[in-house]
């Protein structure tokens, strides 16, 4: 059973796990070089640990204390609870679902092991927003995708605003880092996968015409917001794909072309 702890300090070193949450470039080198991730919210803490991640320690307003006495109840970790007032001194923002854990990360799987074990994966490229991250993840859990690969400049999938998003889908969509940038690509095309890659440019084929849910093994390429693929990544793949636009939209949002994508390849998917 987990040790309920009060706390009323906000510099209280046990709190330090929670410091500063709103500082994005501190978060980025520091979590990953301590191994943890922050969850916010029920759900999302659930999620967490249902998916096998172990839980460092949860810092609840005392209101959440109840809601979560099944947790509580069932982990070593301790518990801080502490008045809404003072999580905000701590992380450095109103933190309105009154709960948060740290979380132990996993070691990530490679590419090789990825791809190894599926048949439709997501392959970003610079995507460095948070929020995209989080909605792409979401999406390809929804929708039927297997995995996802990052390039080596892609944003943390674990940072909190983007498991946030998610609403947790980054812990069931198993995903790995390329080692190299576009040269890993040929790992991906080395495995069986086609590599599509999605442009509005009017030059490519729309997703209809490629029929990516009859491939035997396909990866879709997906560029930042507003940059899009880079032309290495366009010229690495065999097949640019479009999404036909109306009244004179020329493009989506990366997180709403992704799902619109993610369907057209997941459609119609033989059964395994």
């Amino acid at each position: 059973m987990a040790e309920l702890i009060t706390v009323e300090d906000p510099d209280d070193p046990r709190l330090r796990d929670y410091t500063g949450l709103t500082d994005v470039e501190l978060r980025r080198r520091r979590e990953p070089a301590e191994g943890l991730f922050i969850a916010e919210g029920e759900k999302v803490i659930r999620r967490a640990k249902d998916a096998g991640y172990e839980m460092r320690s949860m810092m609840l307003s005392t209101k959440w204390v109840d809601a979560m006495r099944d947790v509580i109840d069932e982990l070593p970790a301790p518990v801080y609870a502490v008045t809404p007032e003072l999580a905000e001194r701590v992380t450095g923002y109103h933190v309105h679902r009154g709960a948060l854990a740290s979380m132990q990360r996993k070691p990530l799987p490679t590419a090789a092991e990825v791809l190894a074990v599926t048949r439709r994966v997501v392959v970003m490229e610079s995507v460095n927003d948070h929020t995209n991250i989080g909605a792409i993840f979401r999406s390809a859990a929804a929708l039927g995708m297997d995995a996802v690969l990052l390039s080596p400049d892609c944003a943390d999938p674990l940072y909190r605003r983007s498991v946030k998003v998610s609403m947790g889908a980054v812990f069931s969509v198993p995903y790995a880092r390329l080692e190299s940038w576009p040269r890993g690509l040929e790992e991906v095309r080395g495995a069986g996968f086609g590599l599509l890659a999605l442009t509005p440019d009017e030059k490519a084929v729309t997703l209809d015409e490629a029929a990516p849910h009859r491939m035997d093994r396909v990866a879709l390429m997906l560029g930042a917001e507003g940059d899009g693929l880079s032309a290495r990544a366009m010229a690495a793949a065999d097949t640019l794909v479009r999404i036909p636009m109306a009244h004179g939209v020329d493009s989506l949002n990366v997180g709403a072309a992704a799902a619109v994508a993610f369907y057209a390849v997941a459609t119609g998917r033989p059964t395994p």
